[in-house]
């Protein structure tokens, strides 16, 4: 019995995904709606990850300097910094943030229109609410997260600047010199590849906790708490998964 309520979920979920990814190339897009989720995934998340990234790029260099200089290799710091903050700590702590933030509220939102029959009535007046509610919220979350690790990677590195200055007194010229000159197109490449990964597994898993909730006001919180937990668990998937394939061209 639970083997066949878990193929029926599985089915559900793929068919949820299929009709996301039919709305998207065959139908009219809702662009004033994706531009509103844009702008509300961006002003929910910026400051939040800017404030966490920043923090993260100054104790990554406090923790990393004693090693290298423990190896006379401490100008070797930079370019050590800049590898991981933009392979992989920007955007697994801009993905973590974004699921944390934007997946309960996301969850959340659903569920309540649901449990209140907005969803329903949606459909009775043919407002295509899948289209309107879903798919708006995917792919605003897919196209901003980039965005956001763009500017979690540069506020991170700046961190670092700014505590290898306070140390060493090293100029921003020298640091960033160092930065640029190890940084090569794939780790930027394998970068957006995660960013856009993160989005929408945040988008899709969201949604679909939220579009189908039940249980009245109970399941608008198990919603929000499903959409968080299996949000990062994806997340941290999606990082191993594209790590591995991105090995296979270094």
């Amino acid at each position: 019995m639970k083997f066949r309520k878990f193929l029926l979920g599985c089915e559900d979920i793929f068919r949820f995904a299929q009709e996301i990814f039919k709305q998207i190339f065959k139908n009219k897009f809702e662009w004033r709606e994706i531009l509103k989720q844009c702008f509300a995934v961006g002003n929910r998340s910026f400051f939040l990850v800017s404030f966490t990234a920043f923090l993260a790029g100054i104790v990554f260099t406090r923790q990393s300097r004693p090693s290298l200089s423990s190896f006379g290799a401490e100008s070797w710091l930079p370019s050590l910094v800049s590898q991981a903050v933009v392979r992989s700590l920007g955007p697994l702590i801009t993905g973590l943030i974004c699921a944390g933030k934007l997946g309960s509220n996301i969850g959340a939102e659903l569920a309540s229109m649901k449990v209140t029959e907005q969803i329903d009535a949606m459909e009775v007046s043919g407002t295509r609410p899948f289209s309107y509610l879903v798919v708006s919220r995917v792919v605003a979350t897919t196209l901003m997260l980039p965005i956001l690790v763009v500017f979690a990677d540069m506020i991170a590195l700046t961190g670092s600047f700014l505590t290898v200055n306070m140390i060493n007194n090293t100029g921003f010229r020298l640091y960033f010199n160092e930065v640029t000159a190890h940084i090569v197109y794939l780790d930027i490449f394998s970068s957006m590849i995660k960013a856009l990964c993160f989005g929408f597994a945040i988008g899709f898993v969201s949604s679909y906790a939220g579009y189908h909730s039940e249980n009245g006001t109970t399941g608008v919180g198990k919603a929000a708490n499903t959409a968080v937990v299996i949000s990062m668990l994806f997340i941290f998937i999606i990082d191993l998964l594209t790590l591995q394939f991105i090995n296979l061209f270094r």
